[in-house]
């Protein structure tokens, strides 16, 4: 069998980044005979040597989302195992395998695979979940220093400014035939969101569909009861406020630029269109 290239992109700017973590993956690609290309994140898009047969991200989901989408730009469909170091790492969590560095080599080297469908939104994409309302607007307005010191509670902290001034926007929604007035949705594709928050029991990585879920009012009690009901893991959809559509594409567009958080990030702002794409992605 001819020797495998392993490309590790690792993003040395997360909150768990560890330089001794980096030297120890390759030396556990290494010690199963593949040959390793160290490649840190920057400013600059991530590109995938074309020479690489796999590929491990050691970051969390913003960078397995970067990743994935130059090779979605490459047209290819390379396997991936995710080492993470990132602030909350929701895609670790969906595939739920260990991440020691032996076991993420002997996996990755090996042939089990979980396909996982992404969806292109606007011209990127994501894979675990996306949403437009008063989350967005915190990522928006998080600090990078406040995130590595305190992690997920930065983003608690960045809501606190709109308490004041809540933020209700009008959005419309083009889906399936319908159109949908709301202030506010989520696009699930794995079962987690901010955590081990479950926005719909019905979402999965490798199931083939989005789970959209659709708030036709934001005020702040509707959010209470929807951030309550997602804190003790109870359904929102029967929420009187609340409808899910299971679709595979769909478009939303509101009287402004509203932002988008996909996997963490501001990815896009409205208006949008989301859309399955048909080939997965391949995890170790």
């Amino acid at each position: 069998m001819a020797e495998r290239l392993v490309e590790i992109v690792y993003n040395p700017a997360s909150g768990g980044y560890r330089p001794s973590d980096i030297a120890a993956l390759r030396a556990a690609f290494e010690a199963r005979g593949a040959r390793v290309r160290l490649s840190p994140t920057g400013h600059e898009p991530i590109v995938i040597d074309p020479a690489a047969d796999l590929l491990c991200v050691a970051g969390g989901d913003g960078t397995v989302r970067h990743a994935a989408l130059a090779l979605h730009r490459a047209g290819r469909t390379l396997p991936i195992a995710i080492f993470p170091s990132g602030t909350v790492n929701l895609l670790s969590r969906e595939i739920g395998k260990g991440h020691a560095p032996e076991a993420l080599a002997a996996r990755l080297l090996g042939e089990d695979r979980r396909p996982a469908f992404a969806v292109t939104l606007n011209d990127t994409l994501f894979l675990a979940c996306a949403s437009v309302g008063p989350e967005a607007l915190a990522v928006a307005g998080v600090s990078a220093a406040l995130k590595r010191r305190i992690g997920r509670f930065a983003y608690a902290a960045a809501l606190l400014p709109h308490l004041g001034r809540w933020p209700r926007t009008p959005i419309r929604i083009d889906v399936a035939g319908r159109r949908v007035a709301c202030e506010a949705f989520y696009v699930a594709r794995g079962r987690y969101f901010a955590g081990r928050w479950i926005v719909s029991p019905d979402a999965a990585l490798d199931r083939p569909e989005m789970r959209l879920v659709i708030l036709k009012t934001a005020r702040r009690r509707d959010m209470a009861r929807f951030w309550m009901r997602l804190a003790l893991h109870r359904p929102v959809a029967d929420l009187p406020f609340v409808e899910e559509i299971a679709c595979t594409a769909f478009t939303a567009e509101a009287d402004r630029p509203l932002p988008v958080q996909a996997d963490g990030d501001i990815a896009a702002t409205l208006p949008a269109r989301f859309a399955l794409i048909p080939e997965p992605f391949r995890f170790a």
